[in-house]
């Protein structure tokens, strides 16, 4: 079958065209929700990296989540904005691509983040005498790039699987964003081999990190339960509840979409999807942030320093 040329390939977004009242409340919604993603996401990152008693790999590893999920929120939320309010909910197959890879790239590396985090906090609870040797800068920067680079490189073998495929229907995808599943099965071939890597993708990137996840909130909790202070039972909890409000958020949702039952073409679907993709990066750093005293201490320590420095 020959193959269409790339640049005469054009997509439509379906989302949630059918109601129109819909779309142009979420038009105001998500806007201030990626405005406030922004604005929290930006904030940790800049105080990750000026603040000295921020310097921490819990902090490194947090700034590198915060700056995911700027990049996540922004391959879709702009061109999505744009189609709530626009009759042409068209998008050309380069965009779609670009969309898809850089959404799939982050979604796999915060898989990994969050399984990175999660030992961070294992060895920060569990050895902490040996805790500063362990998690060492190097480590931290290698295990940083070890996410970033097994993200990258899944989602650059889903996106060459998939702008392989030829297309020669009516392209319309029932969703707000180029997604790789609902991508693939536009295509007028055999698409087993794409649905196949896509499900070890699954497997490798959601439940291999949740596996590693729970492994050490077990032997946390069993070193938190030895500890015979009150007191020291709950600063201990304390520095992971952030972590496993933000792991649950994340993993909860997931799990949900795939667990429940299907039911095509449901707005329900669409909406608990946004959901996933909107809500819980603009949460991230307001549940790190709330209760936790250094974040509180930089952000004052910064805004003192940029006021004195306008007034001098």
């Amino acid at each position: 079958m020959e193959r269409t040329n790339w640049t005469e390939i054009e997509f439509i977004l379906q989302g949630l065209s059918e109601y129109p009242r819909a779309e142009k409340l979420l038009f105001v919604t998500c806007l201030v929700m990626y405005l406030v993603i922004l604005l929290g996401n930006s904030t940790l990152v800049i105080l990750t990296l000026l603040d000295s008693r921020l310097h921490t790999p819990m902090y490194f590893f947090l700034g590198n989540l915060s700056f995911l999920d700027i990049w996540y929120t922004t391959s879709f939320i702009p061109s999505m904005l744009i189609h709530f309010l626009s009759k042409k909910k068209t998008i050309s197959f380069t965009r779609c691509v670009v969309q898809m890879s850089v959404s799939y790239t982050m979604g796999s590396t915060e898989c990994v983040l969050l399984a990175i985090m999660a030992y961070d906090r294992f060895v920060a609870i569990c050895n902490p005498l040996r805790y500063p040797i362990i998690m060492s800068k190097a480590l931290c920067i290698q295990m940083a790039a070890l996410a970033w680079g097994l993200g990258f490189c899944n989602s650059l073998t889903e996106t060459i699987l998939a702008i392989r495929l030829p297309f020669c229907g009516k392209n319309v995808i029932n969703h707000f964003a180029c997604e790789i599943l609902a991508f693939v099965k536009l295509a007028c071939t055999d698409i087993s081999l794409n649905e196949i890597t896509i499900m070890l993708g699954n497997v490798i990137f959601l439940f291999s990190p949740l596996l590693l996840i729970c492994i050490s909130y077990i032997f946390i909790l069993s070193t938190v339960l030895r500890i015979n202070s009150t007191e020291g039972r709950k600063k201990a909890f304390s520095t992971c509840s952030a972590h496993i409000t933000v792991v649950t958020m994340f993993y909860g949702t997931i799990l949900f979409m795939y667990m429940k039952p299907k039911s095509k073409g449901s707005a329900f679907n669409k909406l608990i999807a946004l959901c996933y993709g909107v809500v819980t990066p603009m949460l991230n750093p307001i549940i790190y942030s709330l209760r936790n005293t250094e974040v509180h201490g930089a952000l004052k320590k910064l805004v003192t320093r940029h006021w004195f420095w306008r007034k001098g």
